[in-house]
């Protein structure tokens, strides 16, 4: 009998698994029979951008995060496929931080060519996901909204690539309820423009803070106060943008923080994390972790140790991203496949022990993306999936950061050498700070002169 494989979601991870059945398949392994649910109408997950929020056509709620504006916020020389480069895909050079389409259109570009779309049942959000004991075998029930029907099927594992970036994590502080501007989380922002001439508060320090923050300032935010729980972000912020301790409260149209300074605010973002949230998965199987690199209860960051025909991606914090899913998919493929055998139930949780002690020990920004290359360099040492230089991709990682530490709103003009086939990005004919159109036939627009001019 066929081995029969779900995954849910065909975002990055969930396209990464079904791009490694298909390179096994093309190299003379049996394909399984793969079903892959996602519940918007095209593949990319978070890059597939909707201008939805809240609800979508079909009362579910929108999974996307993604704001119109938004560039890599990372070099595309940190997330770029061993198996697929940006130079195959584009055919000449392009900046080392594109903008969104751009992403989206290169993470389409090789499951086009590995033409497993078919594969994908578009429109289709999975609903149950059950596990009988006795004849080990998944009940995945889900409603397709193509043709109104309810369906319901039995498989041997299940991929859960859904992500975590859909489920906000939303806090409350005194006063929002009679609070007299607009209160929304990162996760239903999409237009900077909403926020010109405004003076807006943000709630957090971590990337969307950042990001989010820059973005407003760069479509004409009046001012920017970003509130920090622990420490600031601590860059060198232009004029007009300022970082204060904890929020307390806000009474009408001002916001108190906790060292007694106030500020008059007209709308208010919290930028504060989602949470790992699986409710189409009972009780069981739920994966149950704040962010972190190492969550707890995945073997190789990537089989549930409680049930091992469960599969996660992609649940860890993330530095690396794109490859990061690959290495787990290519382990995953191969574990589904006969390839790699499970150690004892015992023996897998003390790897996870031993994997969860070294991020314990972890102090630094450095420490924390060198531990994660050396997880993405394990995994792949253990399949064919194509080896990298790691620790290139670290030295990129070093410098990134310390372009940031030097100029917040310049490190997107920085360019880097691509890992994979050496070639060095060319730098986009708009500085950042300028570039306010993010379309892909504006990003890409001379950039073949630009290249030539790099060759000269």
């Amino acid at each position: 009998m066929t081995m029969r494989i779900a995954i849910i979601g065909a975002g990055p991870s969930g396209l990464a698994q079904l791009r490694a059945f298909q390179s096994a398949h093309t190299q003379g392994a049996a394909m399984p029979e793969v079903v892959c649910f996602e519940k918007q109408e095209d593949w990319g997950g978070m890059w597939n951008y909707t201008w939805r929020t809240g609800l979508d056509q079909h009362g579910e709620p929108v999974h996307g995060s993604m704001y119109r504006y938004l560039w890599s916020n990372g070099p595309k020389e940190c997330l770029e496929f061993a198996d697929y480069s940006f130079d195959e895909h584009f055919d000449q050079p392009i900046s080392s931080y594109p903008p969104r389409e751009v992403l989206w259109d290169y993470i389409q570009g090789r499951v086009k060519k590995a033409g497993v779309r078919d594969y994908i049942r578009f429109n289709t959000a999975v609903k149950n996901v059950s596990f009988d004991e006795s004849s080990k075998q998944f009940t995945v029930t889900a409603h397709d909204y193509a043709l109104d029907e309810n369906i319901c099927q039995q498989f041997d594992y299940v991929v859960v690539a859904s992500g975590h970036f859909s489920t906000p994590n939303v806090p409350d502080f005194a006063g929002f309820e009679r609070f007299e501007g607009r209160i929304l989380h990162a996760h239903d922002f999409r237009e900077a423009t909403e926020f010109k001439d405004k003076d807006l508060l943000i709630i957090g320090s971590s990337y969307s803070a950042e990001d989010i923050g820059s973005q407003c300032y760069k479509y004409g935010a009046r001012s920017i106060t970003s509130s920090y729980r622990t420490q600031p972000m601590g860059y060198k912020w232009p004029k007009g943008w300022e970082e204060r301790p904890q929020l307390s409260k806000v009474e009408g149209d001002m916001a108190y923080f906790i060292d007694d300074s106030s500020k008059r605010v007209d709308a208010i973002i919290l930028c504060t994390g989602y949470q790992h949230h699986f409710p189409f998965l009972e009780e069981p199987l739920r994966l149950k972790t704040d962010n972190r690199l190492w969550p707890l209860s995945l073997y190789q960051g990537v089989v549930w140790t409680d049930n091992p025909q469960l599969i996660y991606l992609g649940m860890q914090d993330q530095w690396y991203s794109f490859n990061m899913f690959d290495a787990q998919a290519w382990f995953a493929r191969d574990y589904m496949l006969g390839r790699i055998a499970l150690p004892s139930k015992a023996a897998m949780e003390a790897d996870n022990a031993s994997w969860r002690a070294r991020e314990e020990s972890l102090e630094t920004a450095e420490q924390m993306y060198q531990f994660q290359g050396s997880y993405i360099k394990h995994l792949i040492d253990q399949t064919d999936y194509p080896s990298f230089d790691i620790d290139a991709v670290n030295t990129i990682f070093l410098q990134w950061k310390t372009d940031k530490k030097q100029d917040i709103m310049g490190y997107r003009d920085k360019s880097y050498r691509s890992v994979m086939t050496g070639t060095h990005a060319v730098p986009h004919h708009t500085r950042w700070l300028k570039a306010m159109d993010d379309s892909m036939q504006e990003y890409l627009r001379e950039t073949n002169s630009k290249a030539k001019v790099a060759t000269l």
